[in-house]
């Protein structure tokens, strides 16, 4: 996209005269205005004060400058500061209506308070400022998981297992405890220090610690292994402003491991920046490929096109989607889908087709709001249906999909023919809410018992293998990998000690249910353990063995059809588009453009 155009440089305002543009709304003004004229006619015909009439003559020319006017919000705000009955904090009132405002526009355009701002940006930047530890909160104490290698903490000698338990110099511990407030304090400025009192096993006294705050990054490529001798695994969990180079680099890791074909897993990957999601998914597809385009009220259509430089354009691919693949997720699927580049596998995506320009205030708050949608390259718009205010309708969404069945069943499904589109090869997708995949895989209920989400949702599980992590972690520290620990972790007997554990917490023992859940409850057990100990890569290694959406993508890869084949059309489908009168719309091989080399030129666009 061009720097002029819709995704340009952020907008800063720098005074107070600028943020009124921008602050909150009051409903029912006008019928504030009305109570009040209406109330001073009464008083104007008892008192025919000259002086009075004055007053309220004055108050009802200003009225009508503040109906005609665009700055009528701000004149209310500064209306009930000078005039309201009791001391308003305005700060507070324009905070509470930011999000209200915003709201009333559509779901995805937010309000990002100053004190949440850094948190949000971290998750896409790549990297943030703090000590360097993966911590868990168990009986009001932060407990250190691990430490981050080559991290601040690490240097001086902060260990796994270890408690924080005093933070410069004040007890930091009890029920007021939280993540929210745990992350708050060891997070800072680079450069500045924070020392802490550490308990550690073993060691009568407690140990001080003063490190120093640095970068910590941020990974969002979690996984890249081959998953057998020919297919490799990527997992991506945010399109961030790393994300392109750690794709780069695990490509080139399976590339060295000679890795014959792909899988690409985007499941639960919420979004992220739009310009990572085009430079990546450009490494699949061939030279003037579009890729997605942008349009809005106030931005004219930009258009985005592979250049031709793509390191992995004719290599098998697999692409994993779920109801969690949202906004630049779908953007890479849908770019993969259309072009018919490779397979889609899993279950309807999410439904994000929403762009949001990031606006920084200069009090360090900033709002996320949408200024185009984009379209796949067949010309849909993934956006699932909303109406502006009604946010909670919206939010049910994944839960009504969930009670109607479509977890479950690709019939229960309902596509709107109307939002119908082809691909490159003539294949029929759909628009208006998410990408269908073209492999369905359903959800697995296998053993979910009423017993096993008790446990699951009161957190006992995590609780479990934590503390028994804790307690041994001398001995799990001697493997190294997952499968090793799993072959240590079978014969401690760990279901049955759970089942001990839960009935001290209140959940009783079900044998009859527990029977049922007994596969999952292992792995459950097995899965956070390995976590503990061996971090993410491990889990998902743990994990994909057994899952069935992983297992289609081989399946497709080996037998070769990862890449799709043209439909045979037939005489019924040809006189049906015949007969409706609608225009076959099909996604565009190449397209005119000046310069295809361009896409990576626009500032970022925020998709959330």
């Amino acid at each position: 996209m061009e720097a002029s155009a819709a995704n340009s440089t952020m907008v800063r305002f720098h005074n107070a005269e600028n943020k009124r543009h921008c602050n909150c709304c009051i409903k029912g003004i006008s019928a504030l205005f009305h109570d009040l004229k209406t109330s001073l006619c009464r008083i104007w015909a008892v008192r025919a004060d000259r002086a009075f009439c004055s007053r309220y003559m004055r108050f009802i020319h200003r009225d009508r400058i503040i109906n005609g006017s665009s700055n009528k919000l701000n004149a209310l705000l500064r209306i009930v500061d000078d005039q309201y009955v009791d001391t308003v904090n305005m700060t507070d009132l324009v905070e509470k209506a930011m999000p209200q405002i915003l709201a009333e526009l559509d779901p995805h355009s937010t309000y990002i308070p100053a004190q949440n701002l850094e948190e949000v940006n971290s998750e896409l930047e790549g990297s943030f400022s703090g000590i360097g530890i993966q911590f868990t909160i168990q009986n009001d104490t932060i407990h250190v998981n691990a430490v981050i290698q080559g991290g601040p903490s690490e240097k001086v000698g902060l260990m796994a297992g270890d408690r924080i338990v005093n933070v410069d110099d004040s007890l930091f511990v009890g029920k007021k405890l939280n993540n929210e407030l745990a992350m708050r304090t060891l997070k800072g400025p680079k450069g500045s220090q924070v020392k802490l009192g550490v308990k550690r096993v073993g060691e009568p006294k407690l140990l001080d610690f003063t490190i120093t705050r640095g970068d910590i990054p941020q990974n969002t490529v979690d996984a890249a292994y081959m998953l057998n001798d020919d297919i490799g695994y990527v997992k991506v969990s945010k399109f961030g402003r790393t994300s392109h180079v750690e794709l780069l680099n695990a490509l080139a890791q399976l590339n060295h491991k000679k890795c014959k074909g792909l899988i690409i897993d985007l499941r639960g990957n919420t979004g992220g920046y739009m310009e990572a999601a085009i430079r990546m998914v450009n490494e699949f597809l061939p030279e003037g490929k579009l890729i997605v385009y942008t349009q809005g009220r106030k931005y004219p259509r930009a258009e985005e096109f592979a250049n031709g430089t793509g390191s992995c354009q004719k290599m098998p691919l697999v692409v994993l989607i779920d109801e969690g693949s949202a906004s630049a997720s779908e953007i890479f699927t849908g770019a993969i889908q259309d072009n018919d580049r490779g397979t889609v596998v899993g279950r309807r995506s999410f439904g994000k087709g929403l762009v949001q320009q990031p606006i920084d205030f200069s009090d360090g708050s900033a709002i996320r709001l949408t200024i185009a949608r984009y379209y796949t390259p067949s010309g849909r718009c993934i956006q699932r249906p909303y109406e502006s205010g009604k946010d909670k309708n919206y939010e049910l969404d994944i839960y009504n999909r969930y009670e109607h069945g479509e977890f479950f069943s690709r019939d229960s499904i309902k596509l709107n023919e109307n939002e119908r589109y082809l691909t490159s090869l003539g294949r029929t997708v759909y628009g208006g809410g998410g990408i269908m995949p073209d492999v369905f895989v359903p959800q697995d209920t296998t053993g979910v018992t009423s017993y096993l989400s008790s446990v699951i949702n009161r957190g006992l599980t995590l609780q479990f293998t934590f503390q028994y992590t804790d307690n041994n972690r001398k001995k799990l520290s001697q493997y190294e990998t997952e499968e090793d620990l799993l072959n240590y972790l079978r014969h401690q007997g760990l279901v049955e000690q759970f089942i001990r554990f839960a009935d001290s917490k209140g959940v009783k023992r079900r044998n009859i249910l527990i029977q049922k859940s007994y596969k999952r409850l292992e792995a459950n057990i097995y899965g956070n353990i390995i976590y503990n100990m061996l971090g993410l890569e491990a889990y998902l290694k743990y994990f994909n063995k057994s899952d069935a959406t992983v297992q289609q993508g081989i399946e497709l890869l080996e037998k070769g059809e990862a890449f799709p084949k043209a439909p045979a059309e037939t005489e019924e489908e040809v006189t049906k588009d015949n007969k409706d009168g609608k225009k076959k719309r099909t996604a565009q091989a190449y397209g005119i453009t000046e310069d295809p080399t361009r896409i990576f030129d626009f500032a970022e666009a925020t998709i959330s």
